[in-house]
């Protein structure tokens, strides 16, 4: 069973199935009916919005497919990225959403790739070429995976990246499980990003357009899934993705760019902590030798590096050194002291031999050269030169030439 709500329109659909074929239906505004039609089949159906909405609900839970070695599970995110790979990826595809949890309050949800509009868009691209499509209501295991560990690591004074958790951990996990379930040989998304031969293994790479590449985002995928892995877009730029989806007169050849931290809904971080539990509380600021220059109303909004919002005045820029959630206190120093030229990540090698590397420890930073040694766990890196502005909870991802070798969570510092 499954429904659909908006404003005081209603719609629900019943279904009863026997082994793999619909023996029984109640739905109406539907474009086709569903008895005899299998799950995948009837994935497919089209019709007025809240019914198929209604169907997709109920099909998403119980979704199995038999397996097929030309299907491909497509990851749908109502963009053209996703709209092109899923043409690559014709003519045995079936598309796949998630609909993960955002905040209510945020003020810009429509533009998020998990929203419900999304998810509608997705859906509509699927059905005017005749392709099923299922959606995957995941928005509670994606709040308990993704938003709580943010909003802890916000707690501990780190600077979290949940991009990393999500697509790294969280999402493909899903996606891969579907893939089984649909029966689906491959998984193709579209992100930026290429997979490798790197000293004997499949790995990931960098994608071709270093403008949109998404390689540091997945860094965390463990190799082992490349296998199963296609990312079509990987060996193109973005404006060729948009050329692709005008000729195919694809909508979303014009729709604009997703969210980063989709489940923030456009608001600011900070804004969103505060609904989340973590208060405003006054502190101080103070320097190195922890003398008082000022106050301020909360150590989480702070972040190694900032500048801005310090509320202190002094004879040479002074910049966020850490914030300590136990006494609520927020260091500040000049430049000198904001660089680092050693750091640990607690993370894996996932080639060895490797040694001399090049680090990218913030999604927008370019990376660094260093040298890396691996043990318990833990990534121990020699920068070749001092690096501003590194924060704990951000990722450390470990490159020879454009294959990634190497991620880890980058830990607190002295």
């Amino acid at each position: 069973m499954g429904d659909s709500a908006r404003g005081c329109d209603f719609a629900l659909v019943r279904l009863r199935v026997d082994g793999d074929r619909i023996v029984d239906a109640d739905a109406d505004g539907l474009d086709a009916p569903l008895i005899g039609l299998t799950l995948l089949e009837a994935a497919a159906v089209g019709g007025e919005t809240l019914p198929v909405d209604a169907l997709a609900n109920a099909i998403g839970p119980a979704f199995r497919a038999p397996d097929s070695s030309t299907r491909t599970a497509v990851a749908m995110s109502g963009g053209v990225d996703s709209a092109v790979a899923l043409f690559r990826s014709l003519p045995d595809a079936v598309g796949v959403t998630l609909r993960l949890w955002l905040d209510p309050h945020g003020p810009d949800a429509e533009r998020a790739c998990c929203s419900p509009e999304a998810v509608l868009a997705a859906r509509a691209t699927c059905h005017e070429h005749g392709l099923p499509h299922v959606t995957l209501d995941l928005r509670e295991e994606f709040r308990r995976a993704v938003v709580e560990p943010f909003v802890r690591g916000y707690a501990r004074g780190e600077t979290p990246n949940p991009c990393i958790r999500c697509n790294g951990g969280f999402r493909f996990a899903e996606l891969l499980a579907f893939a089984r379930r649909a029966g689906a040989a491959r998984l193709a998304t579209g992100h930026y990003a290429r997979i490798v031969e790197h000293r004997g293994r499949r790995l990931l790479a960098r994608g071709l357009d270093d403008a949109k590449d998404q390689s540091y985002m997945l860094a965390t995928l463990d190799p082992a899934s490349l296998e199963q892995i296609e990312f079509p877009l990987g060996n193109q730029t973005k404006a060729a993705t948009r050329d692709d989806a005008e000729r195919l007169g694809l909508p979303a050849a014009a729709r604009p760019e997703s969210q980063e931290a989709c489940f923030l809904a456009g608001d600011d971080y900070r804004s969103f902590l505060e609904r989340r539990g973590l208060p405003r509380a006054s502190g101080p600021v103070v320097d190195e030798t922890g003398r008082e220059l000022g106050r301020h109303d909360g150590y989480w909004r702070f972040t190694a590096g900032q500048r801005r919002g310090l509320g202190i005045s002094a004879r040479e820029p002074l910049y966020a050194l850490r914030a300590d959630a136990a006494t609520n206190t927020v260091v500040v120093g000049p430049r000198r002291s904001l660089g680092r030229s050693t750091l640990v990540a607690r993370g894996r090698m996932y080639v060895d031999g490797a040694r001399d590397v090049a680090a990218k420890l913030r999604y927008r930073s370019p990376a660094v050269p260093a040298t890396v040694t691996a043990a318990e766990g833990r990534l121990s890196l020699q920068l070749e030169h001092a690096v501003y502005g590194v924060a704990a909870g951000q990722a450390a991802v470990l490159y020879e030439g454009d294959a990634v070798v190497g991620a880890g969570r980058i830990e607190r510092g002295p």
